[in-house]
């Protein structure tokens, strides 16, 4: 339709940054507005930036028009993504936080639904229309989904915090332990998230270099192994499905394992192996399609895993006061990923079609060796400041121990 062939095809790619490029920008604002002002007021004026952006996108008169609104859906996008996790990690106890995970396998069945809805509606507006019209009914959720009690805590709003733990735990046949009744507010003042913070003390500064990269090279490789289903030819629409469908087992092996062996373990593992996987599906001969398949699908399931995983890691590191500006920041990381994602991807393959492999293969290698040095997050209630997340290299058990019976979430 804007004649993006030819000697303009590179502003297919440019499509697909500029969103991307939204997200980024949602992640600096939108991550900071949430630890602010709210989780719920937030996501729910994402969730209506999303809708009419996405409408103008369809009847975009133009490829300018176009791409000022895709920007401005990536960034109500990434606030409806990112709030819409942490609230639901604050919300829960730390026994049920792997509901997370849960969260990640319904993103995958809408990949999966995605290419049918592609083959069944014949023009990219139908397209466009049929996933952000959705975004409207989850406006909804005003009357259903409560403010995080943990944030409400944070800016010394106890007794709403109160009342809303009171009102899960009855709808859930459970009683609050008197001591829920003497919540207290400290007298310290209500101080604003910073990037600072984020690396101002040791562990904490070590974790957001570490997660910033594990987000970029889980991005980086997710999409450049998705986008490349578009240049090795078959059928868009089976592959797309069946590397949607690949995300599935990865959620599962996930749930049988973070909570047996832990959270970083996995971690490591599924950077290593996607890493491993890319490197050989480079190399196996073409003449051998089902091997070079198979392999190339280890690799998407690796990299899933771990995109899955530093969700959850990433939420679980980080004190209330900071968390979803930090997740925000960190995974603005992998933002950048997405932006360069298509240019690293079409450029590469044009010089040889395996190089963008080579590449993804070492960037996952060293995430996995990266992720190691993180603190293991499993059985530990989640920490409420800065002083809480030091602790947690230092004295696991100590910590871990000592904090779960204030997990105020236990009754939710």
């Amino acid at each position: 339709q804007y004649d993006l062939v030819c000697g303009s095809a590179w502003m297919l790619d440019l499509s697909q940054a500029i969103l991307n490029l939204g997200f980024l920008a949602g992640a600096f604002t939108l991550g900071y507005a949430a630890d602010r002002y709210g989780r719920i007021l937030i996501y729910l004026l994402s969730c209506l930036g999303v809708g009419i952006c996405g409408i103008i996108v369809a009847f975009a008169p133009n490829f300018t028009v176009f791409l000022i609104f895709r920007f401005l859906q990536g960034v109500f996008g990434k606030g409806t993504w990112m709030t819409c996790y942490v609230i639901v990690t604050e919300i829960v106890g730390s026994d049920q936080r792997i509901v997370g995970i849960v969260i990640q396998m319904f993103f995958t069945l809408g990949i999966m639904i995605l290419p049918g809805i592609a083959y069944l509606v014949p023009t990219w507006q139908g397209i466009q229309l049929a996933i952000s019209l959705p975004n409207f009914l989850f406006l909804l959720y005003y009357w259903v989904v409560p403010e995080s009690p943990r944030w409400l805590l944070t800016r010394k709003k106890g007794e709403k915090a109160l009342k809303i733990v009171h009102n899960i735990a009855k709808h859930n046949g459970k009683y609050l332990s008197p001591h829920y009744t003497e919540i207290t507010i400290s007298n310290e003042e209500v101080i604003n998230p910073s990037f600072l913070d984020l690396v101002r003390t040791p562990q904490m500064r070590r974790n957001t270099l570490i997660l910033m990269y594990a987000w970029f090279t889980s991005a980086l490789i997710y999409q450049g192994l998705v986008m490349r289903l578009g240049i090795v030819g078959g059928n868009l629409y089976l592959d797309f499905f069946i590397s949607g469908a690949v995300e599935l087992p990865a959620a599962l092996l996930i749930l049988v394992t973070i909570d047996r062996i832990g959270r970083r373990l996995p971690f490591a593992i599924s950077n290593i192996v996607a890493g491993i996987a890319c490197f050989i599906t480079a190399f196996l001969p073409e003449d051998i399609p089902w091997l070079k398949t198979t392999v190339a699908t280890l690799g998407r399931l690796g990299i899933t895993m771990a995109f899955e995983i530093v969700y959850l890691v990433n939420t679980e590191l980080y004190p209330t006061t900071l968390r979803n500006f930090g997740v925000s920041l960190c995974s603005s990381l992998c933002d950048l990923g997405g932006i360069i994602a298509p240019f690293l991807l079409f450029r590469l393959a044009a010089i040889w079609l395996e190089l963008p492999l080579i590449i993804f293969s070492i960037l996952a290698v060293v995430c996995g060796l990266l992720v190691l040095l993180l603190p293991e997050t499993k059985g530990i209630s989640l920490p409420e400041t800065v002083e809480d997340v030091e602790q947690l290299s230092s004295h696991f058990g100590k910590c871990g121990k000592k904090r779960k019976h204030q997990d105020t979430s236990s009754y939710i």
